[in-house]
């Protein structure tokens, strides 16, 4: 698997000139006025109270005065290649107070990554710093390992061990490996429920898991933890307010992975994670934010949501933002099997039309210069799609990408948020797979908080038009709570979209195995989420043959 991206130590990071380009790439203003990102960016990291990049000469404590476990927020590898893997953690003895309870002191970690989970057969061992200016984060991409193995990792600082994560490596470039399985979550609303999902996730013999954004919402959550209603447990009142700041987000962090099922899942599988907007503000497209602020006042807040996302996530030093900018798409690959292209369809989108409430398309909407993706991200998804020789080109991104029908109408409305908005940049994307001779093309989705699955069309209009891939939805892990099997609109949704095959509206997870022959499709599904203790089911399987793209109920 070969990351797009920068790679290397924290020190001595340089960018290349993609970077000042994906800067300008978000350039249609509409409703909200847009700020050109380029040297106002390194400013924007002071204004935030950020470090500038390199090594810091902090005083260091010694770990032997942490009387508390530091291990409170679990381990997580992700970004498996095929000779290493990014494992992380975070040291946090007291997760919910400002800096974890640890001050602005280095903290000296070792880490050890192992063929067995007694940690007998030790494989690589090192040490590590965990600075104060990245929340004490800690993270290794450790070099040299084996294809296609399985590996154990732990962390120790003083006399405390972290609890043992399992991972593994892509296989070797060019290997004519069998088959795939992965899973797909998103939206995990903290305060709508608890993480079942994660839970019966974390049990998955899956080789790798994807994250599809919304990892974190900036929405207050209540002493009682919203949905989640506790009775034995009262959350600080630094929970109890919308996430502004880089210490905001950080403690909002700690509270997410303080969730018991959420830190069962890390530790089981690699994951690849992506953004959407909630880990920043709801719906905010490039440097708008949702209330039409000067992006002068917003750009900061994205610069602290995008540090506190690196910190708390198992990526590599390719994607530590730079003040508001980050390079968070990449490309990885499984073997011959499959190419995954990463998308983030936040930072460079053009600001949503029609003041971001559904609308029939019109000239606003359909304004050939509006883009998801940013000028720069498409030509590299286009150019990666060109070049792939992968049996299955996967997209995993965020929102909907095939048309969704919102209404009966002749004329319906449709999101402004997803790929409908943006109807000229999906077009691009269609004719630039069909150029490419992308014949197993598949869509991964989050955000919508149902499980969807889509055949792709070359005219959505036209039921008969030639079937071109396969969009999977997967629905919330606790986002919109319980949810219903049938949600209200589900007769209207079903007949207007011919194209889709599958709706259901409660929460869990895709599971997905992806073969030399075809790939299975499951929708993992637990019928409640706002009290704990719920089993999963399958609710539908779909199978699509290589080579004839089309969802066939299983």
């Amino acid at each position: 698997m070969a990351p797009s991206g920068r790679t290397g130590p924290l020190s001595g990071l340089a960018f290349t000139p993609q970077d000042a380009e994906l800067r300008a790439a978000a350039r249609h203003p509409a409703r909200r006025r847009f700020l050109t990102l380029t040297a106002a960016a390194a400013s924007l990291a002071f204004t935030t109270g950020l470090p500038a990049r390199g090594a810091f000469a902090a005083p260091r404590l010694e770990a032997a005065r942490i009387t508390e476990d530091p291990f409170t927020l679990g381990v997580a590898s992700g970004d498996p290649l095929p000779d290493s893997v990014l494992i992380w953690t975070r040291l946090a003895p007291s997760p919910f107070e400002p800096g974890g309870g640890l001050g602005q002191e280095q903290v000296e970690v070792d880490w050890e990554v192992a063929l067995d989970e007694a940690f007998i057969g030790v494989v690589q061992r090192g040490t590590v710093l965990a600075h104060a200016e990245y929340g004490h984060s800690v993270r290794v991409d450790v070099r040299g390992l084996d294809p296609g193995s399985h590996y154990h990792y732990r962390f120790r600082t003083g006399t405390w061990i972290s609890p043992a994560g399992r991972t593994r490596t892509a296989p070797a470039a060019g290997a004519d490996v069998a088959s795939l399985r992965l899973a797909a979550v998103a939206c995990q609303a903290y305060h709508d429920g608890y993480y079942t999902a994660h839970r019966h996730l974390a049990r998955e013999d899956v080789d790798v898991v994807f994250h599809l954004g919304d990892y974190l919402y900036e929405y207050a959550v209540d002493p009682a933890g919203g949905a989640r209603a506790y009775t034995d447990v009262v959350l600080p009142d630094v929970f109890n307010r919308e996430t502004t700041t880089l210490a905001d987000y950080r403690t909002r962090y700690a509270l997410y992975k303080s969730d018991p099922d959420l830190r069962a899942a890390h530790a089981a599988h690699p994951f690849v994670v992506t953004w959407d907007d909630h880990e920043t503000e709801n719906n905010y497209a490039g440097a708008a934010d949702e209330n039409g602020s000067d992006p002068a006042r917003f750009l900061p807040r994205r610069a602290a949501a995008y540090r506190a996302y690196w910190e708390n996530q198992p990526l590599r030093a390719g994607q530590l933002p730079d003040g508001p900018d980050a390079r968070l798409f990449r490309r990885l690959h499984w073997g011959t099997l499959a190419q995954f292209d990463i998308l983030d369809t936040r930072q460079y989108r053009s600001d949503q039309a029609y003041d971001d409430v559904p609308h029939v398309p019109g000239p606003e909407s359909d304004d050939p210069a509006r883009t998801l993706t940013g000028d720069a991200q498409e030509r590299w998804l286009l150019d990666g799609w060109g070049a792939s020789t992968a049996l299955w080109n996967v997209l995993p991104q965020q929102v909907c990408f095939s048309q969704r029908r919102l209404d009966l109408n002749a004329e319906a409305k449709l999101s402004m948020d997803a790929w409908d908005g943006y109807r000229a940049s999906r077009g691009r994307l269609v004719a630039g797979a069909k150029a490419a001779g992308v014949d197993n093309w598949m869509v991964l989705t989050g955000d919508v908080h149902v499980a969807y699955a889509f055949d792709i069309k070359d005219d959505f209009d036209d039921p008969g038009s030639a079937t071109l891939g396969t969009e999977l939805t997967c629905t919330s892990v606790a986002s919109g709570r319980d949810g219903a099997r049938r949600p209200a609109n589900w007769d209207t949704y079903t007949r207007a979209n011919p194209h889709l095959r599958f709706y259901d509206g409660r929460r869990g997870y895709l599971r997905l195995e992806l073969g030399r022959r075809n790939a299975r499709a499951d929708y993992r599904i637990v019928p409640f989420v706002t009290t704990p203790g719920a089993s999963v089911s399958t609710a539908a399987s779909f199978v699509t043959e290589v080579g004839a793209p089309g969802l066939t109920p299983v």
